[in-house]
C-alpha cells in the first residue's frame, strides 16, 4: 500500500504538470487579445502596457514564458494577479476557499445521509411501494436544475423573500470562525439545494450496485453460514457495493471544491465558484487560470483518497 500511495502521488504531480501546461497553452497562446492590454485595462497608456508586458515576460520566447509560469506555480504557488483589481489571485482564492469547502463538504454529508439509507432500503425492498416512490422522487430531483431549485427554496423558506421565512436567504453566509450557529443556518438552504440531485443519483447508483452484489455467490455463502440478514447486507453487501459510489463521490467533491458555481451564484456566497463566474464575465484570464488549477488539484487529491479507501472497504482490491 505504501508503494502504491507513493506511485499515485508521483502520478498526481505529473497530472498537475500536464494540466498546468495545458492551462498555459489556453491562457497564454490561444487568446486573440494582447494579454498585456487585458492586464493593463482599456484606458492604459502605452508605457503602462509595456511595463505589464515586461512584468509578465511577454517579450520573451514562449519556452521562457512557460518556464517562468511553471516556476511561479510550483515553486512559489504564484497564480498571477487579477486583471480587474491587481490583487493576488492566490490571496483571492485562499480567502474564498473556506466558504467553498463548507458548502462542498456539508452538501456531501447531507446527500450521503439521504442517499445511503434510501439506496440500501430500496435494494432490499425491491419493487415495494417505498422503492417505487424513492426512485420516482429521485428522478424528479435529478431533473430539477440547481438554479431553479435554489430560487424555489428561496421563495419558500428564505427570511427575506420567502413565504415561510424560516432560514437566512441570499448573501447571508457567515464564516464558521465568526459565528458557528449563523454559519450553519446560512448554509442549510445551499446544502439542501446542492445535495438534492446528488442524493438522487447516489441512491439510484447504490441501489443498482447493491442489487448486483446481493446475487453473488459469497452472499449466498454468508447466508448459508447462518449470519443475520442485517450482517449479510451491511457487512458483506454494502461494503462491496459502495465502491462505485466512492469513485463518483471523490470526483464530485473534488469538482465542488473547485467551486459550486451555480449554487454560490444563486445564494451569493463568496466562494471559489463565484470568483470563477465573475472572472469569466469580466474576462479576467489570470483568475480563471488560477481557479482552473485549484479545481485540477482538488480532483487529483480526492481521486487519490478514494483509491486508498478502496483497499480498506473491499478486501478484493489489492495494489
Amino acid at each position: 500500500m505504501g508503494r502504491y500511495i507513493v506511485r499515485r502521488l508521483l502520478w498526481m504531480i505529473v497530472l498537475l504538470v500536464l494540466v498546468s501546461a495545458l492551462t498555459f497553452v489556453i491562457f497564454y497562446l490561444l487568446p486573440s487579445g494582447d494579454p498585456a492590454q487585458l492586464r493593463a485595462g482599456p484606458r492604459a497608456t502605452p508605457a503602462t502596457i509595456q511595463a505589464v508586458r515586461e512584468q509578465l515576460h511577454l517579450d520573451d520566447s514562449k519556452p521562457t514564458q512557460f518556464w517562468h509560469y511553471m516556476k511561479g506555480v510550483f515553486l512559489h504557488f504564484d497564480l498571477g494577479r487579477s486583471f480587474e483589481n491587481d490583487t493576488s489571485v492566490k490571496s483571492e482564492i485562499t480567502s474564498r476557499l473556506p466558504a467553498t469547502i463548507s458548502l462542498a463538504l456539508g452538501a456531501a454529508v447531507v446527500w450521503l445521509a439521504i442517499a445511503l439509507p434510501v439506496g440500501i432500503v430500496s435494494a432490499i425492498k425491491r419493487r415495494s411501494i417505498f422503492d417505487r416512490a424513492a426512485m420516482g422522487l429521485s428522478l424528479v430531483a435529478v431533473s430539477a436544475p440547481v438554479y431553479w431549485l435554489g430560487l424555489v427554496f428561496l421563495y419558500l423558506f428564505a427570511e427575506d423573500v420567502g413565504k415561510v421565512k424560516l432560514l437566512p436567504g441570499v448573501g447571508s453566509y457567515t464564516p464558521l470562525s465568526e459565528d458557528p450557529v449563523a454559519w450553519f443556518k446560512s448554509l442549510v438552504l445551499p446544502w439542501t439545494v446542492l445535495a438534492a440531485s446528488f442524493a438522487a443519483i447516489y441512491a439510484r447508483l447504490l441501489r443498482g450496485s447493491l442489487l448486483d452484489v446481493m446475487s453473488e455467490d459469497y452472499i449466498r455463502t454468508a447466508r448459508a453460514k447462518g449470519l443475520s440478514e442485517r450482517r449479510v447486507v451491511m457487512r458483506h453487501g454494502v461494503r462491496s457495493a459502495i465502491t462505485p459510489v466512492l469513485t463518483v463521490l471523490g470526483l464530485d467533491i473534488g469538482i465542488l471544491m473547485g467551486g459550486a458555481i451555480l449554487t454560490e451564484t444563486v445564494f451569493n456566497i463568496d466562494g471559489v465558484g463565484r470568483l470563477a463566474f465573475d472572472a469569466i464575465q469580466r474576462g479576467d484570464l489570470s483568475t480563471i487560470q488560477g481557479t482552473t488549477l485549484v479545481l485540477a488539484f482538488a480532483v487529483a487529491m480526492m481521486s487519490l483518497l478514494v483509491d486508498i479507501l478502496y483497499a480498506f472497504l473491499d478486501p478484493r482490491v489489492r495494489y
